[in-house]
């Protein structure tokens, strides 16, 4: 079977690879080369590194226009894949593709429909999640149902452990589909679209952490944009980065005072985004719009990522300071 690849970050990588053992991918349709780094320099996707050690053409078009619809047609494919390219392919593109298209989703389709499955899955406090390999349709996520795995969710996931999950049974998942439709043995599913839920884009301003906002709230935050964005807020003006917290026992819940190295006012009292106390077993505790953030694991501005305990001895005056606010102008 002749296959067009298409992809773009990391997580297309493992599918990229497991399909180019059972079928030729004739090519690779993959984003512009983009910016990063301090400098800006101009870097490939991880799609694209991954193509060219195969030995598979590249095709980078910045619009999906008629003239990138001539350079795959010249390709002749029979099927498009397409594990999270960045874009919605028209009608006029998918004529080009005798078996259509299909696609890998991270989610339990139709729910969290668009770009940020994953850490919408972590936001809604999810208790499953999974993979769905769907038709291309020109739809957002709409397609029929094609194969669809489910796996519980302990509360524990950040986006960027779900994510390599996601890379590596998700590849597995799509090479089966696609063996399915060379031997004509797939079976489509409608998806039923009065239960579809949809997520959007997710900027680096998502990140920012609104104290007022519950605890549990706020350690899904934590994890759901772990890798990036990072959940964060400031700390004297600066960034203060979280990387991993829980949910601590209120006050209610009897723990003994003795438990913490240092202490402010009543636990669990005062305005939301106090630092309370740094306590011996949980952590940095903060003061929530709803029960206290222990945040065990934080990184601030210019400085490399510490457990709590590293932190709270360099930094002896946190409790009683208030985080939050904006960086100073």
């Amino acid at each position: 079977m002749r296959v067009l690849f298409a992809g773009t970050p990391e997580i297309a990588v493992p599918s990229l690879e497991q399909l180019s053992e059972q079928a030729e991918i004739v090519g690779v349709l993959t984003a512009p080369d983009a910016p990063a780094g301090r400098r800006r320099t101009l870097q490939p996707s991880a799609v694209k590194r991954s193509a060219e050690a195969l030995g598979v053409p590249v095709l980078q078009p910045e619009r999906l226009n008629a003239a990138a619809r001539e350079a795959v047609a010249v390709l002749n494919p029979q099927l498009v894949v397409c594990v999270a390219y960045g874009r919605i392919f028209g009608p006029r593109f998918l004529d080009l593709f005798a078996l259509g298209g299909i696609n890998l989703h991270p989610s339990l389709l139709p729910r969290h429909r668009g770009p940020a499955p994953i850490a919408a899955a972590i936001l809604a406090g999810d208790s499953e999640t999974g993979i769905t390999v769907q038709t291309l349709a020109l739809e957002m996520d709409a397609g029929d149902i094609l194969r669809q795995v489910r796996f519980a969710l302990d509360g524990s996931e950040t986006t960027g452990s779900l994510t390599d999950r996601v890379a590596l049974e998700g590849a597995r998942l799509l090479a089966e589909v696609v063996r399915d439709i060379e031997r004509g043995t797939v079976e489509p599913r409608p998806q039923d679209h009065r239960q579809a839920t949809y997520c959007r884009l997710i900027t680096a301003a998502d990140g920012a952490i609104d104290w007022h906002f519950p605890a549990e709230t706020i350690e899904r935050t934590v994890r759901a944009y772990n890798p990036w964005p990072g959940a964060h807020t400031f700390l004297d003006g600066r960034r203060l980065t979280i990387h991993q917290a829980d949910v601590s026992l209120t006050p209610e819940s009897g723990v003994a005072a003795a438990d913490a190295v240092h202490r402010t006012g009543r636990e669990g009292s005062g305005r939301p985004g106090l630092v309370t106390a740094v306590d011996k077993r949980r952590g940095i505790l903060v003061q929530t719009g709803d029960g206290l953030l222990a945040i065990r694991r934080l990184q601030l501005q210019s400085r490399t990522a510490m457990d709590w305990k590293s932190f709270a001895n360099g930094y002896r005056d946190v409790v009683g300071t208030v985080l939050g606010g904006n960086p100073p102008t």
